[in-house]
């Protein structure tokens, strides 16, 4: 299962979506908050977001820890894999999209990843932790390949946030080959295989070659 956010991450505003998700899980959730999108930021913002997260699970009553894969050698850190290993939710915050790529491209802990999801378990993304779940994410000179986990999508964070004149511009950027799937603040597009759901306080956008639509908190649809 994943859950793709467009902003907000650990933020009040969000109780309600991550108390659902934990609620998927059942009796014993056991969380983990990755700061590593942040790598390039400074110690002081790393800390910021792992602690930031920490509090914010503890709150809805989860298990909680922040696990500090910041690096490419901490994402072949044996013991930091075993870390996310044994958890069943695992939380990507924000940051560069191309340098969270760059950390765990095929790394121990990406692999740990993979297997908390083929154990049933959650990955969540924010801003830059969702859009590397897209076929490809924006780059210079061209688009760089991502890990295709929502197939053929371009995910678009922070969409409330982006000028209206500026979206068809977007489309026309991304191709009619991959759908758009634009994710504003506050809100989540939860996939479990090809079925997808809305949770938040805002409207999910996707557009691909042959319409436009918006889905807002409860509706469903399939991939």
């Amino acid at each position: 299962m994943l859950a793709l956010v467009g902003s907000g991450e650990y933020l009040p505003d969000m109780d309600m979506v991550d108390r659902i998700l934990l609620e998927l899980l059942g009796e014993n959730p056991a969380v983990v908050c990755l700061p590593t999108a942040a790598g390039t930021e400074g110690a002081e913002r790393i800390a910021y977001w792992s602690k930031l997260g920490v509090n914010h699970f503890k709150n809805l009553g989860a298990r909680v820890e922040a696990v500090p894969v910041i690096t490419r050698q901490d994402a072949q850190d044996v013991a930091l894999a075993a870390q996310v290993r044994a958890a069943n939710f695992v939380y990507l915050s924000g940051g560069r999209p191309d340098y969270l790529l760059a950390v765990l491209e095929d790394s121990l802990v990406w692999h740990s990843i993979q297997s908390v999801l083929e154990h049933g378990g959650i990955l969540a993304g924010c801003s830059a932790g969702a859009m590397i779940f897209g076929e490809k994410i924006p780059g210079f000179p061209a688009w760089r390949r991502a890990f295709n986990l929502l197939e053929g999508a371009a995910i678009i964070p922070h969409f409330d946030e982006i000028p209206p004149w500026i979206i068809p511009m977007l489309r026309l950027w991304i191709g009619r080959r991959r759908r758009l799937v634009g994710i504003p603040g506050y809100t989540a597009l939860v996939v479990d295989g090809n079925a997808c759901k809305i949770l938040g306080t805002g409207s999910v956008t996707l557009w691909d070659s042959y319409e436009k639509r918006s889905y807002s908190h409860g509706e469903s649809l399939k991939w």
